[in-house]
């Protein structure tokens, strides 16, 4: 196969233009050519009045060998790499021992979905509820603020990303496609084909509960074994060693490998782990707020007169500020069409996030607007960040009356340094609902001047960004994990031998597809450990 890239056509090119621009292109007749798939396709939005679409394509040949020399000198005809994975490892015959997979969320689903396909039987143990119940817990808790600590937007069965855009693409390196790997197998389990292709995929959230319980199916008939509502309370060491663990209600689980995927919210696990002498360190992430704004407002920003095409769909953006007091400011999980939803997971603290249907058809566009913290922000040890998302959710809660009710302010009153006394023409999507206010009391002086300063910039790359009745509600704290549970070349803790940190939890990864990425490479270090 030759990889073809850069090939730009009209938005609303007929189908038969592909074949045509690669005949072209190749300088092929078309007898000569057997046939394509689109690898990649992406926009160009930066002329409005003529939007392109930019494929990069598959070719099949008989003439591969001869057009490689042809065009050994054009960077957009190369051979198109081998995507497919290849186990490490197969389990030995009469392998007693299982890992145990702490946490099914992206990174622990995908350790557990490679480990079982190499024979390695798992145990996933996972403190939340199996995902359809833990739906209904979570919709409880928007509905009517009924909290369950153990079952929320951050614990239970697919992790955070459950309840979020369902964004399957990131900016790390993946050399090997282990991010083909993750795409496929979703595809597998009912997630739409297209995201194999399409330059930022999504599946939404309703779709992606169906997806999660059908890899839990095909985890367990290769002989994966799932536990829910099963919190490990304690990690078991001798000699340096991870031997087990200890679930909530004393039950122990043996094992010499155990992969911790627990994501970004297990504070009372990073907690144990501190206590237990596992080696961790702070790790920067992001404070900030949600903005929302009618998604006409963004779609028309970003494509003027093309504004309701099928392929475009709903806008997003991307947005960064560098502010004269040093701070960074910059747009964070945007959620075009999508709703700010309640994402707390402790009593009495408010925290909220971004979520979009697979349609993203709301009325609203949301993103986090955040800024930049450095571990110097938070002196005081390892779990110091975490104390400081903790004292920010707590605010926020009082300043919002409460009640699980957020705290949210309009931007013409955030910028003019005045309390909300009411809300104006953007209807907050987050419930069980918004109490106007000030958000200054919200977070460090540092935040709200940079965000200050940055929202009229983004107003000049936006028009209307920094519109009077935008909203913003806060706080949006869990941008990323405040730790790093440090490993080394082989997967292990740096100090725990048989502890195997991933994902977003473990400080390794940033969104769903990053942690899939990272539970496939947790997986291969415990298979050749195993071996």
């Amino acid at each position: 196969m030759l990889r073809l890239t850069d090939v730009k056509l009209p938005l609303d090119h007929p189908e038969e233009a592909l074949k045509t621009a690669i005949l072209k292109a190749l300088r092929l007749n078309p007898s000569e050519l057997i046939g394509y798939t689109i690898y990649k396709r992406s926009y160009d939005a930066r002329k409005k009045n003529a939007i392109t679409l930019v494929y990069t394509l598959d070719v099949e040949t008989a003439h591969e060998a001869q057009l490689l020399k042809r065009f050994n000198k054009d960077p957009h005809v190369r051979a198109a790499p081998d995507m497919g994975y290849h186990p490490v490892a197969r389990a030995p015959a009469g392998l007693t021992e299982r890992p145990i997979i702490i946490g099914t969320g992206p990174c622990g689903l995908f350790a557990g979905l490679v480990l079982a396909q190499m024979g390695f039987r798992p145990i996933l143990l996972e403190r939340g509820k199996a995902v359809r119940e833990r739906t209904v817990d979570t919709f409880n808790f928007w509905r009517k603020g009924v909290l369950d600590p153990e079952s929320n937007v951050q614990f239970g069965e697919g992790g955070a990303g459950t309840f979020s855009d369902g964004k399957l693409y990131t900016r790390v390196g993946d050399p090997e496609y282990y991010g083909r790997k993750v795409l496929t197998e979703f595809v597998k389990a009912g997630a739409p084909p297209e995201i194999l292709y399409v330059s930022k995929p999504h599946i939404g959230t309703l779709r992606l509960v169906a997806v999660v319980q059908r890899m839990r199916t095909e985890i367990e008939a290769l002989g994966g074994e799932f536990r829910f509502q099963s919190r490990v309370d304690d990690l078991l060491i001798e000699d340096g060693r991870a031997r087990g663990v200890v679930l909530a209600g004393g039950e122990r689980l043996a094992s010499g490998h155990i992969v911790l995927a627990v994501g970004h919210s297990a504070r009372d696990t990073f907690q144990m782990l501190l206590e237990r002498g596992v080696h961790i360190e702070p790790k920067p992430f992001s404070i900030g707020f949600r903005i929302e704004h009618p998604q006409s407002l963004i779609d028309r920003a970003r494509f003027g007169p093309q504004v309701g095409n099928e392929i475009l769909g709903a806008a997003d953006y991307k947005l960064v500020h560098h502010c004269a007091n040093g701070r960074s400011v910059y747009s964070f999980c945007m959620c075009p069409g999508g709703t700010v939803v309640a994402a707390a997971s402790e009593p009495g603290r408010i925290v909220t996030n971004g979520m979009s249907q697979y349609s993203r058809r709301e009325r609203n566009a949301n993103s986090a607007i955040v800024v930049g913290l450095t571990v110097d922000d938070f002196p005081g040890g390892p779990l110091a960040g975490m104390d400081l998302q903790r004292e920010l959710e707590s605010r926020a809660f009082a300043l919002g009356g409460g009640t699980y009710e957020a705290p949210g302010q309009r931007v013409g009153d955030f910028l003019a340094g005045r309390p909300s006394t009411e809300l104006g023409s953007v209807i907050p999507s987050y419930t069980p609902g918004v109490h106007p206010a000030d958000l200054s009391a919200c977070l460090p002086d540092y935040a709200i001047a940079a965000i200050r300063e940055a929202l009229p910039v983004f107003d000049r790359q936006i028009a209307g960004f920094a519109m009077d009745d935008a909203l913003l509600t806060g706080v949006e704290t869990r941008t990323s994990s405040p730790i790093r549970i440090t490993r080394k070349d082989d997967g292990q803790s740096v100090n725990t031998a048989g502890l195997y940190p991933g994902g977003e939890g473990a400080g390794y990864a940033g969104g769903i597809l990053s942690a899939a990425i990272d539970g496939i490479k947790i997986a291969q270090f415990v298979a050749l450990s195993m071996r």
